[in-house]
């Protein structure tokens, strides 16, 4: 039996430290990876985050906002307040806390901050102190919705999403060729750097090939850029192959 994704070359935008997993997975379908990385991630150094670290010390909560954040703010508090009860959006982040010997984490079945908040274990949050670790310049919406129920929310803002230096020559070369079948982007923020790489000789050739991503907002914000074909799939890399893998194959039946 021919691979579902035989023959299709998919654009994975990830950053460099996270793009191996998708890879993998569309290798396995039978696709060809392409790499091009369109969002970097630099930690926050821990000499800025000293007065927010002694914080969280004392919360009674702390909500974990990406698997990025995870890493990131583990490594720089170097272990999690004992008493504090940790909850991760999606199953992704709960996977990065788990391998940073973080256990006993409340995640909801959903990829985020609106499944999140529909938690039962943060509908009684009056009088706690919660500490969102996040990276700079999050949405507000965990902590807006806490603050409303009575938490006390503070930050632990420990990495910065940065657009990385890339020449998208030879990326751009084979697109005209016919050589991307499918673009991955994980963030609305990674489309908009990925546009801007590309520049205006790619503008085209990204309006016209389909885009994959995890959430409906993500795919929308790519149909106000002007993509004809933005697929909003279900979460994690799972989500976005077998999204493309029933795009590119209508006759098999979900």
């Amino acid at each position: 039996m021919t691979p579902p994704l035989a023959g299709r070359a998919i654009l994975v935008t990830r950053p460099v430290h996270q793009a191996d997993t998708l890879a993998r997975a569309i290798r396995a379908a039978g696709g060809e990876p392409v790499l091009f990385p369109a969002l970097a991630i630099e930690a926050v150094p821990v000499a800025q985050l000293e007065h927010m670290i002694a914080a969280a010390r004392s919360a009674d909560a702390m909500v974990v906002a990406s698997p990025n954040a995870a890493r990131c703010g583990i490594a720089a508090m170097g272990r999690l307040p004992p008493a504090a009860r940790v909850f991760a959006v999606g199953p992704g982040t709960a996977r990065a806390l788990a391998e940073a010997g973080v256990a006993n984490v409340i995640v909801p079945d959903g990829q985020d901050s609106e499944a999140l908040l529909a938690l039962p274990a943060l509908a009684e949050v009056a009088g706690w102190n919660v500490v969102i670790v996040r990276g700079v310049g999050g949405r507000p919406l965990i902590a807006d919705t806490l603050v409303a129920r009575g938490a006390q929310v503070g930050y632990l803002e420990c990495y910065r999403r940065v657009r990385p230096q890339a020449d998208a020559a030879a990326l751009l070369a084979r697109w005209r060729a016919g050589g991307i079948d499918a673009v991955t982007v994980a963030s609305a923020e990674t489309l908009v750097n990925l546009a801007a790489l590309l520049g205006e000789g790619g503008a085209s050739l990204l309006a016209k090939t389909p885009l994959f991503a995890p959430h409906e907002k993500i795919a929308e914000a790519a149909r106000r850029m002007g993509i004809a074909q933005a697929v909003a799939t279900a979460g994690g890399d799972a989500g976005l192959v077998d999204g493309m893998i029933h795009v590119f194959n209508p006759q098999i039946s979900r």
